[in-house]
Parts: C-alpha cells; sequence; structure tokens
C-alpha cells in the first residue's frame, strides 16, 4: 500500500521537483564491500593528525622528521606525499620519493600519470566526477588532480573516498576525497578541497585510476 502511495505522490510531482527527487538518490553505486574496505584503510592512516602542514615529514609515515625548529624547505604541505604513501599502502606505485622530491611533487606526479610510464604502471585517466566516484565506491584507487600551470607554485592531489553522495550533491561539489594538505581532511569534498589553489575547482581538476589488486 505504501509504495502505491508513493508511487502515485511521485507521478504527481512537477517535472522540476522530479529531478530534485532524483538528485537525492545516491550518484554512483552502492559502496560494494571493496569499496568498504578501501575506505577502512583511508581512515587506518590518520591524516588530520599525520602529514601536517609546516612540519617537514617523512613522505610514508607522515610523521615529522626534524626539530620543531627547523626553517628549511620541504616543511609547507604534503598533500603529495600523502597520496603517494596511500599508493604505496594499496600497491598501487606513483610518482614518489626518491624519484621526486616532495617540493612541487603534485604537479609532477598530475603530469605523470598521463606519461607513458603513469600508464605503464596502471594508471588510466577517468572522463568524469561521477565515474570517479563511481569507481572510489567499487574499490579502486582514485586520484584527483590539479597540474598548477605556475611552475613555481605548488599543484594538489586528493584521494576519492567512497561515499553515497547524491547526484545533486556530486554536481554541486564533486567527489568527496580525503587530503592533506593546509588543511587536512579525512573527508571532504573536491571543491572544499582545492579552494586554496584559484583554477582548480571545478575545470582545472583531472581523475585518475587504478585498480587495488591487493586486498587492503
Amino acid at each position: 500500500m505504501k509504495s502505491v502511495l508513493a508511487l502515485t505522490l511521485l507521478a504527481s510531482l512537477t517535472p522540476a521537483v522530479r529531478i530534485l527527487a532524483a538528485g537525492d538518490t545516491p550518484c554512483c553505486g552502492e559502496i560494494t564491500p571493496e569499496g568498504r574496505r578501501l575506505a577502512k584503510v583511508f581512515d587506518s592512516m590518520h591524516v588530520e593528525s599525520l602529514w601536517l602542514a609546516h612540519e617537514h615529514v617523512n613522505w610514508e609515515t607522515g610523521r615529522p622528521d626534524k626539530d620543531a625548529d627547523y626553517e628549511g624547505p620541504g616543511k609547507s604541505t604534503h598533500c603529495s606525499a600523502f597520496a603517494a604513501s596511500v599508493g604505496k599502502r594499496l600497491g598501487a606505485y606513483m610518482l614518489r620519493p626518491p624519484e621526486h622530491g616532495q617540493i612541487l611533487l603534485a604537479s609532477a606526479q598530475a603530469k605523470w600519470f598521463s606519461s607513458p610510464k603513469g600508464q605503464a604502471a596502471g594508471w588510466q585517466e577517468v572522463p568524469s566526477a561521477r565515474k570517479a566516484q563511481r569507481l572510489a565506491n567499487q574499490g579502486n584507487l582514485v586520484v584527483v588532480v590539479f597540474d598548477n600551470p605556475n611552475a613555481h607554485k605548488p599543484g594538489h592531489i586528493a584521494i576519492v573516498r567512497p561515499s553515497g553522495k547524491t547526484l545533486t550533491e556530486l554536481r554541486t561539489e564533486g567527489p568527496q576525497v580525503i587530503q592533506a594538505g593546509q588543511h587536512n581532511y579525512q573527508s571532504t569534498s573536491t571543491q572544499n578541497g582545492f579552494r586554496m589553489h584559484a583554477g582548480a575547482w571545478p575545470d582545472g581538476v583531472r581523475y585518475y585510476a587504478h585498480p587495488v589488486s591487493q586486498n587492503p
């Protein structure tokens, strides 16, 4: 009886309201068991207390590796180091130390993903935000990258995390991500995560995916 009533009410809605109602359903498929395992790996890395800005850190662990009074290079932000550490944890190589230092690594990674070396390592470009979120929900490692056109300023990289967000939310704010940066977030939107980088959201970001072959 309830289902019949619901269908009757839906049929009575105006087209605009029907579109809104459709947008309130999950945009990108269910979160699979593989996606849930991926989310547990992300959460276990404690990004909100490690890879902190303004500390020089070990790229793999995110822990400070120099004294608190260190004032040299490499202590600004660590989005690319965190992403590389996630990749190593999941068996998906991406450009990282020692092949490239941590300074301006995010833009270098952005170029590398689309290079022959990146493709040979298993990375493929993803054509849309919706596809990127769907692949993450299925348990794939998906990155969002911004290659800063100014070679002297940093780009940015974040990891798409599984999410049941709606199509309306996806269109407004992009996929859900985990990231290090000026602010570290265990879960935030692409729009918010890339807000510090002029020209990034929405047209300057690109998505790349890599299958997770080993059990995380």
